[in-house]
């Protein structure tokens, strides 16, 4: 988009506009060139050796796995020494993803601001926990 505003820029006094919304059209037009330019240039290019493409792999490797699985682990061990409403509270809003309200609703707080301040007291708890156990 920033290239593409950048070419029009320097040939902005070619544009002549003819209606009202000329230049949201020249722009857009502009705009599809520029992607449909891109297109053709990446069909022109030779595939390569996948392996000097440039970009990372999507996979996990071994060493990120095992990170993973410990930092989960810790995870575990920490949610499980927390308060069981403190741990109801992560386990509603960050692994299930339920909003504030239904938050609010399972824990019997008074508002979704409650629920805000139980749920961000009981992160910082958690925390704590999680970095007492990597000592």
């Amino acid at each position: 988009m920033q290239e593409t505003l950048a070419h029009v820029a320097t040939r902005i006094q070619r544009f002549e506009p003819r209606h009202k919304a000329a230049f949201q059209s020249y722009l857009r037009q502009a705009l599809v060139n520029r992607v449909r330019d891109q297109i053709r240039r990446v069909k022109r290019r030779p595939a390569g050796d996948p392996l000097e493409s440039g970009h990372a792999s999507d996979e996990t490797s071994p060493l990120e796995a095992a990170i993973g699985r410990e930092a989960v682990e810790r995870y575990e061990a920490a949610l499980q020494r927390l308060k069981p409403g403190d741990r109801d509270a992560i386990i509603l809003r960050v692994e299930l993803g339920c909003p504030l309200a239904e938050v609010a609703e399972a824990l019997n707080k008074p508002s979704v601001g409650a629920a805000h301040v139980t749920v961000s007291r009981a992160l910082v708890r958690l925390a704590k926990e999680m970095a007492r156990n990597r000592s």
